[in-house]
């Protein structure tokens, strides 16, 4: 559906009928009656609604036949009343404002309780009509609305004013959703009208919009409303560039469709042959949304090298609107049977609907030409809620009242999951500024995701969210207690990006019994939280706890001297030979500490000197970019260095207490002959905690052996071999520049 813009106010004749043969008023039919009852009505002298009402009524009727018009006539009469002498910028009487504003949202099928609130919206603020008079005359229900989108005034709030507005409007919408509703067509209107402002003004209200309010339009489902505030948006703040795919945009709209419009029809008669009852139409994207296919489409070089041009099938999508849900995978069957589907761009929203209640399946086919078209499939009342969102839902029901819920409303459309979360930690953050940074920051976001934890329970999450927001979720005290996260059945980091669908657990640290304090958050977690909910818990538990310890290291390390006696890696006899330089010294690179029988690689480096590196090894393949041959080893069994053979280990595990030294034993213990030449503990991030392990081995043999005994110490996830830390260089070699520094692994 489309809103009109600029649609004429003014009053418009009214059509005349003939009248029939005159029957006794019992045989009177039920469109006869009506007619008396208006001719009776108009009897009286005074219609029944006010001229420049009559565009707005014949809308609502579409939608509500048997709407209160009394009930608009009455609002509409105190609003021009309250309203009169004053202008607009444009120079237009002021009402123009709130009947504008009511066309919207009747165009959206709002009911007639949300008319009447948005005749009276600016009563309160701009005239001077009161709170309760407007309740005394439409009721509580009006009046609360009204209320809603009332702001608050400079005097009291200052440079807060609009943030406190923005909060007061929320926590209304909280209860009643309809309050955001008429904000966003209020916010339109005043949009599409901003040329009048100040070029300033013009900026900072497109700034607004495109940080709140859109991203509420797209939770609320609005798409209407959404697509045309992100162009007006775009054409205020990036004016070249809209006028650029603006003129794109007509080009090809004066040029005949040879793909979409033909494809659609073979569509709708493959569908018929099928016996699928289906409306198939072209459907064009809005401005914002094609200069985002296009700057998709330019950032892939194309067969010649050079960035992609628009292509026919970037201007619009086909949309397939069905009776039934079944009928619409019936649709996709014949689409899937008679083109080519492109892997990865099917998507069940109809199984698994968005977080504002969207449905549709998405997929895309390739023609016979090598043209890629989209095509959207939906029911009716799928599309009507798709279009329109809480709006197609209906006025909320008085509490208690019992209504026969239908097969989308699977959320309560006047209390939103995301606007529960936020109304939640909004009352944490009192200062304004906090109150519109997380505001901004927690709406970025323009989608939501649903993960599932292993006991059942459904999270709604923002998308981009992390294990770490997922276990405040469930609750502060739980996530001040998490020391691990389970997504998938795998142990992950806290710092995991959940995607939707993801099965979680989460794993929390046993308090004694007499009670205690958990090990709460890291530092580290505040990078990791996306929420503000997780973010204002860390924080508080950060400022009444001390900081974690600093990193635990024992024996010799980095450059740390060896001890007296115990020869380094670079001294100790290798048993490698190197092809071609018989006699070379080899050293071993610390690195990776190749053991027999890793696959390994040499490479010169100063002195005449080989350095051996594990194939693979970020540092070896860094060499190796710079230039240095590689040379070909080979290693010697039988010349196995007195020492051993020396190695690093890296285990990750669960930080908890004593794990020290349960893996220090388990190392001990792993045979005879195996010792602890160094070892490091880093500080616990996320509750995670990361030991590395430099060790001597009698043989090569004992290394997947001691690997598999580490791995048996309780909370110890992984066991591994690190490779070239950052920024780690072998003795001899040279410095990076510029352009290979970034390159390591």
């Amino acid at each position: 559906m489309t809103i009109e813009a600029g649609q004429s106010l003014t009053g418009q004749p009214t059509t005349v009928r003939q009248a029939g043969a005159r029957r006794p008023l019992g045989e009177l039919g039920r469109a006869a009656l009506g007619r008396a009852g208006r001719a009776a009505l108009l009897a009286t002298g005074r219609p029944p609604v006010p001229d420049a009402l009559e565009p707005l009524v014949q809308v609502h009727r579409r939608h509500h036949p048997q709407a209160d018009l009394g009930l608009l006539a009455r609002a509409y009469r105190l609003a021009e009343a309250s309203h009169r002498g004053q202008k607009r910028k444009s120079g237009e009487p002021y009402i123009t404002h709130p009947l504008a504003v009511t066309m919207i949202l009747a165009q959206l099928g709002a009911g007639t309780t949300t008319l009447v609130a948005s005749l009276l919206h600016d009563t309160v603020e701009d005239t001077e009509l009161t709170l309760d008079q407007v309740g005394a005359g439409f009721g509580p229900e009006v009046a609360y609305l009204v209320d809603g989108v009332t702001k608050l005034e400079k005097v009291d709030f200052g440079a807060a004013a609009e943030a406190e507005t923005f909060r007061k409007m929320l926590v209304a919408t909280g209860d009643d959703v309809r309050v955001m509703v008429i904000k966003l067509a209020d916010r339109l209107h005043n949009m599409r009208t901003i040329r009048h402002m100040k070029p300033a003004s013009q900026v900072r209200i497109a700034k607004v919009t495109r940080d709140v309010l859109i991203p509420l339009a797209e939770r609320l489902g609005i798409q209407v409303l959404k697509a045309e505030l992100e162009d007006i948006v775009f054409a205020t703040l990036h004016p070249e560039e809209h006028a650029r795919t603006r003129a794109l945009m007509t080009g090809h709209e004066a040029e005949p469709d040879t793909l979409l419009e033909p494809f659609a029809r073979q569509l709708a008669r493959q569908l018929a042959e099928a016996g699928v009852t289906a409306e198939v139409t072209v459907r064009p994207r809005h401005c914002v949304s094609l200069h985002r296919v296009l700057l998709r489409r330019a950032a892939v070089p194309g067969p010649d090298g050079r960035p992609q041009g628009p292509r026919p099938a970037d201007f619009g999508r086909l949309l397939v609107v069905v009776e039934e849900n079944a009928d619409c995978y019936a649709v996709l069957g014949e689409l899937h049977t008679c083109w080519t589907p492109l892997p990865g761009e099917f998507k069940d929203f109809v199984a698994a609907p968005k977080f504002n209640l969207y449905q549709s399946l998405h997929t895309a086919v390739a023609l016979s030409g090598g043209a890629v078209v989209e095509v959207l499939v939906r029911t009716r009342r799928m599309h009507e809620v798709a279009e329109t969102g809480v709006v197609a839902l209906g006025d909320p029901s008085p509490a208690g009242a019992v209504q026969d819920a239908d097969e989308l409303d699977r959320t309560d459309p006047a209390r939103p999951g995301w606007l529960s979360r936020l109304l939640e930690w909004q009352q944490e953050t009192p200062d304004p500024d906090a109150f519109w940074s997380a505001l901004t920051a927690d709406l970025a976001g323009d989608r939501e995701i649903t993960v599932v934890t292993e006991s059942g329970e459904t999270l709604q999450l923002r998308a981009g969210a992390t294990c770490v927001d997922a276990a405040y979720l469930l609750g502060e005290e739980t996530g001040h207690r998490c020391i691990g996260v389970r997504v998938n059945g795998r142990l992950t980091a806290l710092s995991t990006v959940l995607e939707d669908g993801d099965q979680i657990a989460v794993l929390t640290e046993s308090l004694p019994a007499g009670g205690g304090q958990p090990s709460g958050p890291a530092p580290e977690w505040l990078a990791h939280a996306r929420t503000p909910g997780a973010r204002l818990a860390i924080e508080r538990w950060l400022a009444d706890h001390p900081a974690r310890q600093p990193v635990v290291r024992t024996g010799p390390t980095g450059g740390q001297p060896a001890p007296p006696g115990r020869p380094t890696a670079e001294r100790r006899a290798a048993p490698v030979v190197v092809a071609g330089r018989p006699g070379a010294p080899v050293r071993l690179a610390r690195c990776c500490t190749p053991v027999p029988p890793d696959e390994v690689a040499g490479y010169p480096i100063r002195g005449g000197a080989v350095a051996v590196h594990r194939t693979g090894c970020p540092a070896g393949e860094r060499m190796r970019a710079d230039g240095r041959a590689e040379l070909e080893v080979r290693w010697r069994p039988e010349d196995a260095p007195a020492t051993g053979h020396r190695v690093t280990l890296r285990a990750e595990a669960l930080n908890r207490p004593r794990l020290l030294a349960d893996l220090t034993a388990a190392i001990s213990g792993a045979g005879a002959g195996v010792g602890i030449v160094s070892a490091e503990v880093e500080p616990p991030q996320e509750s995670r905690v990361r030991h590395t392990y430099t060790v001597e081995l009698p043989e090569p043999a004992a290394l997947p052996r001691l690997m598999r005994a580490m791995l048996k110490v309780s909370g110890v996830y992984d066991v591994s071999r690190p490779q070239a830390p950052d920024g780690g260089r072998e003795p001899g070699e040279r410095p990076l520049g510029p352009a290979a520094r970034g390159k390591s692994g």
